[in-house]
């Protein structure tokens, strides 16, 4: 009965404590994000500070959300339906008995019934009906837990994105150097050295043209060697053939990860048709269907395909270029010559689009998970059975893996083969770039 009582009957001082931690972590990480948006700035990294304030109102649209479920805890709780609406499509089925109930909600019933004890008022005006709430005041409190588990994965996983993607594009910075320090005329054979290897690794050999056979070689190279040193140079050769020829000097690796960073703002927010995602997950995670498992498997498929498909778009390049050297008998091979035909719908940027998706599946599917686990314990009928459980979490884990330090860089290097060039993004960084914006 003490649980019951309300802020008139209780002391101050419990009140004042309770409120002062909360503002106190509350300030302590906004003073946080500021001081990480000053040392951005400071740093003249304009794209991850942009990148970083739609974080910031990612996580307060998360917030009002779950200022909205307070604001209207009361009139939702007040909205009555039929016992067999509230019957149907359960996402697990309703215990018989107390004890079935102690078996499979343990947790729920510490963390609900003794906690957000049954108001009586409420279930009484919907049972003189013959209804019954809509939503409970433990339901409530389940998805402010939901709201903030799911902030806190998210904000993670961007962060784990961003560090191993990066570090994966900082290890070819040495590449960079070795072309951008010698002399003209080593630059050049050295280049075509590395472009003969391209072709002698994607072109050479009429079983390599092979569609099928292609598609299977770039599904496996993935994994073992996503991008080569002459993989790297050659592409970038033809990047600078294409738009500053006259600047062999310039420095793609930086442009490249300008790039990556300018993308990353896409990838840290949250689109419309995600949460509408989110929204049908809810609606389909029905007793006995096992979405949740077999949803798994959706990021999984698109990655690989993704990844497929990046690494294909250079093989058909090395094609291309193989292709002008045989009508060119007696010449070298001409640098790689960047095109849209090979991207879906001629658009590099869908591939973005994908890998959006991705992204956030997964880190909403690991952040389903840890609230099942926080808010109805590992046995929860939700959680299935212990091998679905360790296969969406190894799931999980390769993707955010693979995603972030194989695919997304991929993606930063392959997508640049694409026809256009866009110098706002190396603008004011140095007076290469500088130089680059009037091509």
């Amino acid at each position: 009965m003490a649980e019951s009582i309300s802020l008139e009957y209780k002391p101050t001082w419990v009140v004042a404590a309770v409120c002062f931690f909360i503002i106190l972590i509350s300030a302590t990480v906004e003073r946080s994000l500021n001081y990480l948006g000053k040392c951005l700035r400071r740093n003249h990294q304009e794209a991850l500070f942009e990148a970083l304030q739609k974080l910031k109102a990612e996580l307060m649209l998360l917030g009002f959300i779950s200022l909205l479920l307070n604001v209207f805890q009361g009139p939702i709780r007040h909205i009555c339906i039929p016992t067999s609406l509230e019957s149907s499509m359960l996402p697990c089925k309703k215990p018989t008995d107390s004890k079935s109930h102690e078996k499979y909600f343990p947790q729920a019933i510490d963390n609900g019934r003794r906690l957000f004890p049954v108001d009586h008022s409420i279930s009484d005006h919907c049972s003189r009906q013959g209804k019954v709430p809509l939503l409970s005041t433990e339901a409530f409190h389940q998805l402010h837990i939901f709201i903030f588990v799911m902030g806190v994965v998210h904000v993670v996983s961007c962060v784990i994105i961003l560090v191993l993607g990066g570090a994966r594009i900082r290890r070819w910075k040495p590449w960079e150097d070795l072309i951008s320090k010698v002399e003209m005329g080593t630059a050049k054979d050295t280049q075509t050295h590395h472009r003969t290897k391209l072709l002698e690794k994607h072109a050479w050999g009429y079983w390599r043209r092979a569609a099928v056979v292609s598609w299977i070689m770039s599904f496996f190279k993935q994994f073992y060697s996503s991008v080569t040193q002459s993989e790297y140079i050659a592409l970038r050769e033809g990047f600078i053939m294409k738009h500053c020829p006259n600047d062999g000097n310039f420095d793609f690796h930086n442009y490249m990860m300008l790039s990556l960073e300018r993308d990353f703002r896409n990838v840290v927010g949250i689109s419309w048709y995600q949460w509408l995602f989110v929204v049908v997950f809810l609606t389909l995670n029905v007793d006995g269907w096992h979405t949740y498992f077999w949803l798994s498997f959706i990021p999984v498929v698109l990655l690989l395909l993704v990844g497929a498909k990046l690494e294909h778009i250079i093989a058909r390049l090395a094609q291309d270029v193989d292709e002008m050297k045989k009508q060119q008998e007696g010449q070298e091979a001409a640098p790689v010559k960047p095109s849209d035909e090979y991207f879906w719908f001629t658009h590099p940027r869908i591939v973005l689009h994908f890998i959006h998706f991705i992204l956030f599946q997964n880190a909403f599917e690991i952040a389903f998970f840890f609230w099942i686990l926080w808010t109805y314990g590992s046995h929860s009928c939700i959680m299935d059975k212990k091998g679905y459980i360790i296969t969406r979490l190894i799931m999980g884990v390769m993707v955010q893996g693979l995603c972030s330090y194989i695919t997304l860089p991929l993606y930063a290097l392959v997508t640049k083969m694409g026809t256009s060039f866009e110098p706002v993004q190396v603008q004011a960084q140095s007076p290469v770039h500088i130089q680059v914006e009037n091509y």
